[in-house]
């Protein structure tokens, strides 16, 4: 088994590509990001100065020195891609969503396991801090027995923008863009719901895609309810679960994005600190403040490297990844036709996830 760093091609130098994986994957010593899909090789060699750029998405993917092809281009392109680099014999990191149906997420799942390639998708905020500080709430049993989680990511952005994440098309709109995590998170604390009811609108002027999403995933008595919004100023919380034994809430959200965008590194002083606490309701005293754990997303790719070197396991594995899109098209399906909509997973799959 080679200790040299495993070669990576990452497809896409947008936002997700340049704010995200570039940074979090050269964090990595076991991982070397040498070529780059983009047809902007000067955006890339802005922050790359050594990375080879490739104008072909599928010339990339297909080249003979790369071992693990990172997909960060639009969504729609994801599955397409993602075939294509199994095939090429890659493993493959997907950017959320993983794909946009079901039936594509099935089908790369089998060819994956047909090919003995990892599969994963990048699903960083389960190492964000409000996300760790409400599952440690729940694993320590502060709450007791969780009956209600509330998940919100909202944002106050009143001017739709001119990117295809907010004009219309496939793939666009809030819940295909903030829906996977969301899913992700609340699946991981609350694991497979029964049925899935949904709410989707456009709420503001110009609006071409969804752009306000609320749904609601039932656990027999149990309730997980996800939230998304671009016009939020203020006045909500990131996260709450209330349970028999009390509530723990988590006032703001995890600092990654932003310190990404300032220029913040894994391994800076100030990375994944988050000084805002979570406060722990009991019913008969005052709120009691518990410090927030640090958060790293920096650690997913430590983990597909681990992975790679058959020193761990794919920390979202396909299963995992199926699941979420079976949420996310389940919600589609409640959105379009009023009705809380059964989860759409046969009982393999259901145990695959449960086992994962």
């Amino acid at each position: 088994m080679t200790t040299a760093p495993l070669r990576v091609a990452l497809i896409g130098y947008g936002f997700a590509g340049r704010s995200f994986h570039a940074p979090l994957i050269r964090a990595i010593p076991g991982l070397d990001l040498s070529i780059v899909a983009s047809g902007d090789a000067a955006k890339v060699h802005a922050d790359l100065l050594d990375a080879e750029v490739i104008g072909d998405a599928l010339r990339a993917i297909s080249d003979p020195r790369v071992e693990l092809v990172v997909i960060a281009s639009p969504n729609d392109s994801h599955a397409p891609l993602a075939r294509a680099a199994l095939l090429a014999g890659k493993h493959v990191v997907v950017d959320k969503p993983f794909t946009l149906s079901l039936h594509e997420a099935r089908e790369l799942a089998a060819l994956a396991q047909e090919h003995g390639r990892l599969l994963s998708v990048f699903q960083n905020r389960r190492w964000d801090t409000d996300f760790l500080a409400i599952r440690q709430a729940i694993d320590d049993g502060l709450v007791g027995e969780p009956v209600h989680l509330e998940s919100r990511i909202e944002r106050f952005r009143p001017e739709v923008r001119v990117r295809w994440r907010e004009q219309a098309g496939v793939g666009s709109g809030l819940w295909w863009d903030l829906g996977p995590h969301l899913v992700d998170q609340a699946l991981q604390l609350f694991g497979l719901p029964d049925r899935v009811q949904a709410s989707f609108a456009l709420q503001r002027a110009g609006a071409a895609t969804t752009d306000w999403a609320h749904v609601v995933l039932e656990h027999g008595a149990r309730r997980a309810v996800l939230h998304a919004d671009m016009l939020t100023a203020g006045g909500q919380t990131r996260f709450a679960v209330h349970g028999t034994l009390g509530s723990a809430v988590k006032a703001k959200a995890d600092p990654q994005e932003s310190q990404l965008l300032a220029g913040v590194r894994p391994g800076d002083a100030d990375w994944g600190r988050d000084d805002d606490p979570l406060m722990v309701h009991d019913g008969s005293h005052e709120p009691r403040p518990l410090a927030t754990p640090r958060g790293d997303q920096s650690r997913y790719y430590a983990a597909i490297a681990d992975a790679l070197r058959g020193y761990g396991r794919n920390p979202v594995p396909p299963a995992q990844a199926v699941a979420v899109m079976a949420v996310l098209e389940a919600a589609v399906e409640a959105a379009e036709t009023g009705r809380a909509v059964a989860l759409p997973l046969s009982d393999a799959e259901r145990e695959a996830f449960t086992g994962s």
